[in-house]
């Protein structure tokens, strides 16, 4: 970690010479994004759009997620979320963007559980990275696990009090799978679950938002702390838009999260 620290020093004063190669540029930002990658929670949009939108029910817009949320629900509702889905191809020159699943962040902004992939084109090389992260921690690389480009990942988050929980990643078409065991000062409501992709941040700014092509969510569900189940189906939808432009389209079923890249 410390030497991640220096080398985005570094690299953000200039200290260190401009990388020749596209594998080059390629390792100095992953290094800068490991040092500095952080979710955030939804920054909701006030948009004339959502007019335009009305023949879909539950449409907002967001500078930073796209999926499905529920928001109507009072804290102490969700225990754990979890999702499935088929890790895309990003193209174009450059950009990132993340799948993930989670609890709070939403109307709960104070913490967030959630664990996911990125999927990031620097120059036209593809990389992939899984993590975990409970915000307002940034988010860590997990080790023992190889992803690519359509895989089979099925995410899952579990909150086992509102300042612990675990984040699991399970790549079913190699057979690995990761966990870790996560607490914080930062308290969940554990009011919000969540099936999203998103514009994260590095090093405060958003990152360029990569056409991520589609990411769906099949075995989406979320557990309540009753024992209840829950799919995504009549919760709050909500699309990126940013400048202006809607960048996604989100579609939801009774246990599946659509988010295209339009």
């Amino acid at each position: 970690m410390k030497l991640s620290l220096i080398l985005a020093a570094l690299f953000t004063t200039g200290a260190l010479a401009i990388p020749a190669t596209s594998s080059e540029r390629l390792a100095a930002r992953l290094e800068r994004r490991r040092a500095s990658r952080q979710s955030q929670p939804n920054n909701r949009i006030v948009s004339n759009l959502e007019v335009a939108a009305s023949n879909v029910s539950h449409v907002e817009f967001s500078s930073n997620w796209a999926g499905a949320v529920w928001d109507t629900m009072p804290a102490g509702t969700f225990k754990s979320v979890t999702g499935t889905f088929t890790v895309p191809t990003p193209s174009g020159s450059s950009g990132a963007a993340s799948a993930w699943v989670g609890i709070d962040g939403d109307t709960c902004g104070t913490a967030i559980l959630q664990t996911g992939i990125d999927f990031t084109i620097s120059n036209g090389a593809v990389s992939f990275d899984a993590w975990y992260e409970y915000f307002p921690d940034f988010a860590h690389d997990f080790t023992g696990i190889s992803v690519r480009a359509g895989d089979v990942i099925t995410l899952t988050v579990t909150a086992s009090s509102t300042k612990s929980g675990t984040a699991v990643i399970n790549n079913k078409s190699t057979g690995q799978t990761v966990s870790k065991a996560l607490t914080s000062t930062s308290s969940l409501c554990q009011q919000n679950a969540e099936w999203i992709v998103e514009d994260f941040e590095e090093g405060g700014s958003l990152v360029p938002f990569a056409n991520f092509g589609k990411v769906t969510f099949s075995g989406a569900s979320a557990t309540t702390t009753s024992g209840t189940t829950v799919g995504p189906g009549g919760s709050t939808i909500i699309d990126i838009q940013q400048s202006g432009q809607v960048l996604t389209s989100v579609t939801t079923s009774t246990s599946g999260v659509t988010i295209s890249y339009v």
